[in-house]
C-alpha cells in the first residue's frame, strides 16, 4: 500500500535538461516511477524514464506533472500548444518549477483550476549541482493543502519553502536572482580591483569570507568556477539576465527604489549582447575583464 504521507508512485515531467535530467534521475533512485518528455532527451534517459513523444502523454496515469521549462513562453507552448493544459485530469497537480513570469503564472492558474486541476509555482535555486545532490531551495507557491501533498515529492529534490500563493514562488526566484546577480557584479568589481592593485584573488576570498562581504558568489561562484577558470556553473547569462529582468519589473509596478536594480540589469544586458547566447552566467567576470581598460 502506498503511503499517503509519501511522494506519488509516478509523475509526469515535461523537460529533461540540464536540470531536469538530474531531478527525474533522483525521483526514480527514490522510487518514484517518471513519464518524461523533452524534444531532444539526452542519451541514456530512456533507460531511467519511460521516454514519451508527445508532451501530452506524460499526464496519463498520472496525478502530478512537473514542468522544468526555461521560461513562460516554453511552459505556454507546451500547455497551450502541445495541448497538456487539455490533457490534464480534474485533480491533476501542475508544477512549474522553471522561472515563469509570476503574473503569466497567476494567469495560467485560472486556466488550469477551470479544468478542474491546481497549479503550483515551484522554481529553485542551486543549479546543476544542487539539482544532483538534492540541495536545492525550492521556493514554493500554491494553496497550503496543496503544497503540503507535494511536500514528501519536494523533498526528494531539495529544501522546500512554501512562499506563498500562486505566483509567490516565480517572484521569489526573480528577486533572489536579481540579488544574486547584483552580488555577482559587485564582488567581482571589487576583488577585480583588488587583483589590480597587487592581492591574490584566493587570499582576498579567504578573508571576505569571514567578513561582511562575503556572498553566494565569493563563497560558491568565484572559488568553484571563476578562479579554475572553468565558468561552468551549468546556468546560462541568458537565464540571468531573463530573471532579473522579470524582478526590476516586479520593482518598477510596487513602487519601491530600483535605481541599483535598473543599473544591474543594465550592465547584464551588456555583457550578454557581448559574450552570446551560450554563455554562462559566471563568464560576466571574463567580460569585465575584458572591458576594463588596463584588463588582460
Amino acid at each position: 500500500m502506498a503511503d499517503p504521507d509519501g511522494p506519488p508512485s509516478a509523475v509526469g515531467f515535461v523537460g529533461l535538461g540540464r536540470m531536469g535530467e538530474p531531478m527525474v534521475r533522483r525521483l526514480v533512485g527514490a522510487g518514484v516511477r517518471v513519464r518524461g518528455h523533452d524534444t531532444a532527451p539526452r542519451p541514456g534517459l530512456g533507460d531511467v524514464v519511460t521516454l514519451v513523444d508527445e508532451a501530452v502523454q506524460v499526464a496519463e496515469g498520472v496525478g502530478v506533472v512537473v514542468l522544468m521549462l526555461p521560461d513562460s513562453d516554453a511552459v505556454d507552448a507546451v500547455v497551450h500548444g502541445a495541448g497538456l493544459l487539455d490533457a490534464l485530469a480534474p485533480g491533476t497537480v501542475l508544477v512549474d518549477m522553471g522561472s515563469s513570469e509570476p503574473l503569466r503564472t497567476r494567469a495560467l492558474a485560472d486556466e488550469v483550476a477551470a479544468r478542474g486541476a491546481v497549479l503550483v509555482d515551484a522554481p529553485v535555486s542551486g543549479g546543476v549541482s544542487g539539482a544532483t545532490a538534492g540541495t536545492m531551495t525550492i521556493m514554493v507557491g500554491g494553496p497550503d493543502d496543496t503544497v503540503a501533498a507535494l511536500a514528501a515529492l519536494l523533498a526528494l529534490l531539495g529544501r522546500v519553502r512554501h512562499v506563498g500563493p500562486v505566483g509567490a514562488g516565480h517572484a521569489l526566484k526573480a528577486l533572489n536572482n536579481l540579488m544574486s546577480a547584483a552580488h555577482l557584479l559587485a564582488s567581482s568589481e571589487a576583488l577585480l580591483a583588488g587583483e589590480r592593485f597587487g592581492l591574490d584573488p584566493a587570499v582576498m576570498l579567504d578573508a571576505v569570507n569571514g567578513s561582511s562581504g562575503r556572498s553566494g558568489s565569493t563563497e560558491s561562484k568565484w572559488p568553484n568556477f571563476v578562479l579554475p577558470g572553468t565558468y561552468d556553473s551549468g546556468f546560462a547569462l541568458a537565464l540571468m539576465l531573463k530573471d532579473i529582468r522579470i524582478g526590476l519589473g516586479l520593482a518598477e509596478a510596487t513602487g519601491v527604489p530600483h535605481a541599483h536594480a535598473a543599473r544591474t540589469v543594465e550592465v547584464w544586458a551588456d555583457a550578454a549582447a557581448a559574450l552570446g547566447p551560450g554563455a554562462d552566467h559566471t563568464e560576466i567576470v571574463r567580460w569585465l575583464r575584458r572591458t576594463d581598460p588596463g584588463g588582460g
